[in-house]
Order: structure tokens, then sequence, then C-alpha cells
């Protein structure tokens, strides 16, 4: 059976107290540290300025993989913030920018030898992705409205990742196809049984009593 990649989401943890926090999810088995870039802009919440990103940075791991969703208005002006500051994977919003840029974000974030992702908000209809699927390496599907923790996954997003899922078998393409919002154990398998690659999950793992626990259940239909 596949790898399924556990992502642990830190929106909502004082920057003071994220690297700790990381270390810990570390410890807990955690593949990669979701990182929630807002600008109060594309979505009504603020977070993780770059001066944050970099004092957590500095002060965990160094081999854990720092998956980066931008949230903002100004992609360009981010992607080459986030390059710069060595993120592992950046991905945009497809919402965010014009169509006509899409394909010279991919190639710089490519060049940068960082992994390149779209994702897209839930009314947002999955077939505008499908001229740069064979360019990207992630697809983040959001199960909730972008912008804010703890809201309800929304089933009929799996029908997106179905549809992902079966483009990348017809086509022979290498992207990896991640969620978010609302995922814990039941939706999470619902997730990973139609496709997903990567669970992105904040409050079922932060908010657990036992969060190796919470994030082995992710990982227990491997």
């Amino acid at each position: 059976m596949k790898k399924i990649v556990v992502a642990p989401s830190i929106l909502g943890v004082p920057y003071e107290n994220a690297p700790k926090i990381i270390n810990e999810l570390i410890k807990c088995n955690a593949d990669i540290i979701h990182f929630d870039v807002m600008d109060g802009k594309f979505v009504p919440n603020s977070s993780f300025p770059i001066e944050e990103y970099k004092y957590i940075k500095r002060n965990v791991d160094s081999s854990i993989i720092f998956d980066v969703h931008l949230m903002v208005e100004n992609v360009l002006e981010y992607v080459l913030l986030y390059i710069e500051n060595k993120a592992d994977i950046i991905t945009f919003h497809y919402e965010a920018v014009n169509k006509k840029e899409i394909k010279g974000l991919i190639e710089k974030i490519h060049n940068a030898k960082i992994k390149a992702g779209i994702s897209i908000k839930p009314d947002t209809d999955i077939t505008v992705l499908d001229e740069f699927l064979d360019e990207l390496d992630l697809v983040l599907i959001m199960s909730v409205e972008p912008g804010a923790g703890g809201q309800k996954f929304n089933e009929t997003m799996l029908d997106k990742v179905e549809y992902l899922n079966q483009k990348r078998i017809d086509n022979k393409y290498h992207y990896v196809i991640e969620i978010d919002g609302g995922i814990n154990k039941d939706t999470g398998k619902q997730s990973v049984n139609r496709g997903v690659d990567y669970l992105v999950a904040g409050s079922y793992i932060l908010k657990s009593n036992d969060m190796k626990t919470a994030i082995k259940s992710l990982k227990d239909y491997e």
C-alpha cells in the first residue's frame, strides 16, 4: 500500500511556541510541516509574516520539510520571498493570479529546485488546472474555505480528488494530491480511498491529548 504523508498544520500556534511544537511533531512521526501564509487580503485572516517563518525555521530540526501554502494576493512577491528563504514546497492559489502567469510561476519555483504546487478553493472547477497538471509536483484541494482552522470537512471535494487521481493515472503525471480542511481519522480515510497522498491536519492533531496517536491514526491504512 502507498505511504500516506501526514502534514500537521501549525496555523493558530503562536510563532514563539511553534519551534517546540514542531520538534514534538517530528518526534511523533509527522512527515512534513504545513505552513499557512495569509496576508489578510486574499483571505480575511493573516498569519506568519516572513520574520516569524525565519525564526521558526532556524529553531527546528533542519531535516523537516516545510510545505508553504500561500493564501496571498501578491503571489510573485511571496514566491520570491519563500524561494529566498528555502521553502521545500511552495503552493499558490489559482484564484490569486492571472492564468497567464501560472506557468512562469511554476518555472521560477522549479528553477530554484523547489517543488511547485497549486491550490484551489472549494467553489473553483477542478478542470481549470488541466493544462498545468503535467508541470506540477502537488495539487492542494481545499475541503474548506481557506483562511481559518477548525472548519467542517466538505465531502463533495472528494470528487475533485477522484478526478485528479484518474488524470494522474491516465496521463502518468507525477504530482501528489494533498487535501486540507476538517481532516481527522474518518475524513482522512475517505480522502486516501479516493486518491489523496498528503493529509493536512491541524486541530485533529494539535488539540489531541496524544499527537503521536493522532498522527498514527491518519497513517493506519498504509
